[in-house]
């Protein structure tokens, strides 16, 4: 599919509310038939989400410790995980140590799980995670662990009012790229 024939399709699909705001763009080399183009997300006319690009607007995380000493990372520890810690350690660790423990190992699954999607972000086509969005329902972009179809599915007309307002909870768990459109989607309602 040829990029404007993608990128009409996309903005088809694009909340009302975010018309005008949010932009995909792409450069190509017409010079360089083997060289592929950059595609990347615009909000006001400012380039936020290009794909190869870890210095951008948007905190890319190098480590696993950095995802740890994050201070804006906020990880919710359930009943449920902290019983099981108790379960493992046998009743031995203090009540104020569970939690610490949960939250220690929560944060260590999260980090490996960001560092894993946004490696696989920046090394991503746009057209083909672009062209899977618009062949998937939105309940799977937004459940998938793929940031890019997360980032997609936020902005859509079919995601309504109420949705964006339950998954507060979910979005925490979640990249800061995908936070930030989670946000700016909740601006707009």
């Amino acid at each position: 599919m040829s990029w404007s024939k993608l990128k009409q399709q996309l903005e088809s699909f694009l909340s009302p509310a975010l018309h005008g705001r949010v932009e995909y763009r792409a450069t190509s080399y017409r010079y360089l038939p083997d060289k592929s183009g950059i595609c990347y997300l615009a909000v006001d006319k400012k380039n936020v989400l290009n794909m190869s690009d870890t210095t951008g607007f948007i905190r890319w995380y190098q480590t696993e410790q950095e995802i740890k000493n994050d201070p804006n990372i906020q990880i919710p520890i359930s009943h449920e995980e902290i019983e099981a810690i108790r379960q493992d350690t046998k009743g031995t660790v203090p009540e104020d140590r569970l939690q610490v423990i949960a939250r220690s190992r929560k944060i260590s699954e999260l980090a490996k799980e960001l560092l894993s999607a946004q490696a696989a972000l920046s090394k991503s086509n746009f057209t083909v995670v672009a062209t899977t969005f618009l062949s998937t329902s939105i309940d799977e972009s937004l459940e998938s662990n793929d940031i890019l179809l997360n980032i997609l599915a936020l902005v859509d007309r079919r995601v309504g009012k109420k949705r964006i307002l339950n998954m507060a909870e979910k979005m925490k768990l979640k990249h800061p790229a995908v936070q930030y459109f989670y946000e700016l989607r909740r601006s707009t309602l």
